[in-house]
């Protein structure tokens, strides 16, 4: 009786063995699997470069980059607790992916000067278009434009000048030209057939650079009108008064709106054309003949 009893107890003994055992194997495999699970999961995590691109910061520490468009940056979850969020250190940035920055416009590189002059140029109705900067040798215009036409009246071909001298010439044609036209052949001025507007060369005879290769100067052959007349700039008849009288006007209220007026009768270069330009001479001296 006493055998059966001890034998009975070991047996219990054995089982209550094995159902610890049992538990023990469980929790160690529930803890590997769960070890290797976390394991596969933070290796998902993308890993992110602090360097030129990247800065860690406390958080809100710089209110410039609040911007919700930085929220991925900076979002952080329970994940993270304990992190400090990244930033871009370059607002064109964010977490090491580069944002293309868009092209700046003619307007945001210029200077405050050459702003504010096409302003006028607007304000004068001029049609113009910014072109590349022109850099020949000596000659050359940082920013040129190029005027196809004033208001109502086209330049033909379109003249490449600085913005100062298409404001020059502009304020001429509506205050001067149009206004002449129209008292002394009772019409409005069609077009502007100009000879030279930008080119790089120097004065004839001479060895300093010409207006023509700064930008600041434009020739004048002739002059359309609406009514079909072709005022050619050549020094007129005798007897074509009108046209006399047309021509000397314009010529001579050039001179409150250029440095320089040369035409028919200076010489024979000028013979076929009206030469405007801006050039800037000591004590304000221009020349008008």
């Amino acid at each position: 009786m006493a055998g059966l009893f001890r034998a009975a107890l070991a047996a219990a003994r054995h089982t209550e063995c094995a159902r610890r055992a049992g538990r023990l194997a469980a929790l160690l495999a529930v803890a590997a699997v769960s070890a290797c699970n976390t394991g596969s999961v933070l290796s998902l995590q993308p890993a992110v470069d602090v360097g030129s691109q990247t800065a860690a910061v406390p958080p809100n520490s710089d209110p410039q980059y609040s911007d919700p468009q930085y929220s991925g940056a900076q979002d952080s979850g329970p994940q993270y607790s304990g992190m400090q969020r990244l930033v871009p250190s370059n607002p064109y940035m964010t977490a090491a992916y580069p944002r293309l920055d868009n092209p700046m416009s003619p307007a945001e590189q210029m200077p405050a000067t050459e702003i504010d002059c096409r302003k006028e140029l607007k304000r004068l109705g001029v049609v113009y278009t910014d072109v590349a900067p022109i850099h020949e040798g000596q000659c050359g215009i940082d920013y040129p434009v190029k005027v196809s036409a004033i208001g109502s009246v086209e330049m033909k071909p379109a003249a490449t000048l600085t913005c100062d001298m298409a404001a020059s010439f502009a304020g001429w044609t509506r205050n001067e030209l149009v206004p002449s036209a129209r008292w002394r052949y009772f019409s409005g001025v069609k077009t502007i057939h100009q000879g030279s507007s930008y080119s790089c060369r120097r004065i004839a005879g001479e060895g300093v650079l010409s207006e023509h290769g700064k930008g600041n100067a434009l020739d004048v052959m002739s002059i359309e009108l609406n009514n079909g007349d072709d005022i050619d700039v050549r020094k007129p008849g005798l007897f074509a008064f009108r046209t006399r009288g047309f021509l000397n006007n314009v010529r001579a209220d050039g001179c409150q709106y250029f440095t320089t007026v040369l035409g028919p009768g200076y010489n024979y270069d000028h013979r076929n054309h009206f030469h405007f330009d801006i050039k800037n001479r000591k004590n304000g001296y221009r020349a008008c003949r």
